[in-house]
């Protein structure tokens, strides 16, 4: 195995082997992590290289095939790295797979089969599968909104209304506060000392808030304008998503 020597820097390390293509095969991607103390910033995660990379000139940025395994960087960031290169993007799996953060020994598995599928699995139990095109942004949407489609204007989302028949009572406007009935001016008040008295407030009991029309069903409701869609001219399908045409060196850094 291998362990990195000190805490808090960056390495960077690569292997190679025979090249070879996917095409047809299914891939298994499969190793081992174990993070012999308590992590707070680190990736156990792999690069995939195609054979074609000058490994003397490998960095950061060096354009590989497939990236894949655990990455911990505080409490927010606990996951499992599954990238595809794609037409020179590198795309990251639009689901959050949790990696292991004690210190014991994990073996982390990528399985990516011809039928444009895969499948994660963290100590040989499955923790996520599916559909390439369907969990990676490989492609453009099949369906996209029709742009000549519009809400028409007399198109009515609202399920209830204000009752037309319903009135305000003559007496419902009350003040919020009156003054206190029960108040008694003191009698040591010299109103040319003190001006003039008045009572305190209080609460009116009678006072009943803003007046609001009750509900009733709207006979115009339509439900919620759902735009319509169209198939997208951009959307090409692709049967190859899976394959890579060279595999040649396994890095890390």
């Amino acid at each position: 195995g291998l362990q990195t020597s000190q805490d808090a820097r960056f390495y960077a390390l690569s292997t190679r082997f025979d090249s070879f293509s996917n095409k047809d095969k299914t891939l298994v991607i499969q190793f081992s992590v174990k993070h012999e103390q308590n992590i707070d910033c680190g990736g156990g995660y792999v690069k995939f290289f195609p054979a074609e990379l000058d490994q003397s000139e490998m960095h950061g940025e060096s354009e590989y095939n497939i990236m894949f395994g655990p990455d911990i960087c505080g409490p927010p960031t606990k996951k499992v790295h599954v990238i595809f290169q794609y037409k020179k993007k590198n795309l990251q799996i639009n689901k959050d797979i949790r990696c292991r953060d004690d210190s014991f020994t994990h073996l982390y598995t990528l399985i990516v089969r011809p039928d444009n599928t895969y499948e994660v699995k963290i100590d040989n139990s499955k923790v996520e599968s599916g559909s390439l095109e369907e969990d990676w942004d490989f492609l453009p949407p099949k369906k996209i909104k029709d742009p000549e489609a519009k809400k028409p204007d007399d198109w009515d989302e609202r399920p209830k209304i204000d009752d037309p028949e319903d009135k305000k009572p003559e007496d419902w406007e009350k003040p919020e506060n009156i003054p206190d009935p029960d108040a008694v001016k003191p009698e040591d008040w010299d109103e040319e000392m003190d001006g003039e008295w008045e009572p305190p407030v209080i609460q009116n009991p009678d006072y009943k808030g803003e007046w609001k029309p009750r509900q009733i069903d709207n006979p115009d409701y339509k439900g919620k304008w759902i735009h319509p869609e169209i198939d997208n001219p951009e959307y090409t399908a692709d049967s190859t998503l899976y394959q890579y045409d060279s595999f040649g060196v396994l890095g890390l850094d």
